[in-house]
């Protein structure tokens, strides 16, 4: 298993450096196809007009999209020529998680970048990890905005006993075979259960191992769910980690994913990027 086909998703209302230069070197480490993709939908002002104000507005708001999604091209297209050997471009005037989300089916993983935590997100101008990682069926590679090169000098892998936990790890394969040192941690969060933990992460040390990758099992002191997202920061600095891997979880509120606490917290806080499956 490799990542033979990468997306990385632009957005049209923030700098897109980090996430191109992420994907630049994924591309490179496992002498993969590219693809750029990026959507944008014109939202009309709450003071919208009638009559044929609104059809000059709404043609103005469309074409300035149109330029964006060719400015987006050309960005891309500027850093994946270098060295890539398969460079494709797709766009869309609609909006960007629906686009996305439906065109994550040509590839194995995609590159997006960070949404902060309290920050609008302009559903119209680009796709939201928080969402796309419910609906992609693919895993993200989660890239926060100070973050430019690809460490994959230490990886740590955030362990729960849950389908999500491993569909990330089984996601994570590829990159995990080109770590240098891996962690596999779970933080536990109830009385007298670190016996029980040890001996799952031990399992998935040795479940790693039968795939050729050499792993360390981590199981610290009992943690209580409100500190389990600090926990495992500390963690993650401890072991000089570039890179998390963990499950995405969250819940149904009335159509609306909502994100649990950790999960949350990976997708808008962390420093590092964060490799994330559900």
């Amino acid at each position: 298993m490799t990542y033979a086909t990468i997306m990385v998703c632009l957005a049209s209302d923030q700098p897109n450096e980090h996430c191109l230069a992420i994907a630049s070197k994924m591309v490179e480490r496992f002498d993969a196809r590219i693809i750029g993709i990026a959507a944008a939908e014109f939202s009309p002002p709450l003071y919208f007009t009638a009559g044929e104000q609104a059809d000059e507005m709404i043609e103005q708001g469309r074409n300035a999209i149109r330029t964006r999604l060719s400015e987006l091209e050309s960005e891309f297209r500027k850093v994946m020529n270098r060295g890539a050997r398969h460079v494709e471009w797709r766009s869309n005037m609609e909006t960007p998680i629906r686009f996305v989300a439906r065109e994550a089916r040509a590839a194995d993983i995609i590159v997006i970048g960070q949404s902060r935590d309290g920050a609008f997100t302009d559903p119209f101008a680009r796709a939201n990890p928080s969402d796309l990682v419910m609906q992609a069926g693919r895993p993200l590679l989660v890239v926060p905005e100070t973050v430019d090169w690809l460490d994959l000098r230490s990886v740590l892998v955030a362990w729960k006993d849950t389908q999500e936990a491993r569909r990330a790890i089984a996601d994570s394969l590829p990159l995990l075979r080109k770590a240098k040192d891996i962690t596999i941690v779970e933080i536990v969060e109830d009385d007298g259960g670190r016996e029980a933990a040890s001996n799952r992460v031990h399992d998935v040390v040795a479940w790693l191992s039968h795939h050729d990758v050499v792993a360390n099992a981590l199981v610290p002191e009992q943690s209580s769910k409100r500190d389990a997202a600090a926990a495992l920061d500390r963690i993650a600095a401890n072991v000089g980690a570039g890179v998390i891997v963990a499950g995405a979880y969250g819940h149904s509120r009335l159509r609306e994913w909502v994100l649990g606490g950790v999960t949350r917290h990976l997708v808008t806080e962390s420093t590092r990027c964060v490799l994330l499956s559900r």
